[in-house]
């Protein structure tokens, strides 16, 4: 199941970097993608999204749910 976040903060190819790793660390993360142009992060698997916008939030950014 894909999952799309805004997420906010990001400034540079080091910030992608932590969301990215950030967000393959939850449990149940198949794949997640970061895009700084666009500050979006697309995850794929069954990953609880409390966790992942908790598992940005660690890292210093700000993540919300696409509507």
């Amino acid at each position: 199941m894909k999952k799309n976040l805004t997420i906010k903060g990001m400034s540079c190819q080091n910030c992608v970097n932590h969301v990215q790793k950030a967000l393959s660390n939850v449990i149940g993360v198949t794949g997640a993608r970061v895009d700084l142009s666009d500050g979006t992060a697309e995850v794929d698997g069954t990953a609880d999204l409390a966790d992942l916008i908790k598992a940005v939030a660690d890292e210093g950014y700000e993540a919300r749910i696409v509507a």
